[in-house]
């Protein structure tokens, strides 16, 4: 895949959207630029929160994300 992107005044860019979707890229994601003789590698640089190993720890039998935060709620209040 070649795209192109320009930049501006302040240095900035706008990564093309197939690029985004390829490395699977959203809004405060970061990149990193690696120099390769006279070549730049850009990747995505995926971080995992650090907070993650921690989530769902307080609420047993709760599974983590929206959905079966709805159907406990949903079953908390008898509907």
């Amino acid at each position: 895949m070649q795209k192109q992107a320009k930049i501006t005044s302040k240095g900035q860019i706008t990564v093309p959207r197939d690029v985004r979707r390829s490395l699977g890229l959203r809004a405060g994601d970061r990149l990193v630029f690696e120099s390769v003789g006279q070549d730049v590698l850009v990747r995505a640089l995926k971080t995992k929160s650090s907070f993650s190993k921690y989530r769902g720890i307080g609420n047993p039998g709760i599974g983590s994300g929206r959905k079966n935060i709805s159907l406990w709620l949903r079953g908390l209040r008898g509907q």
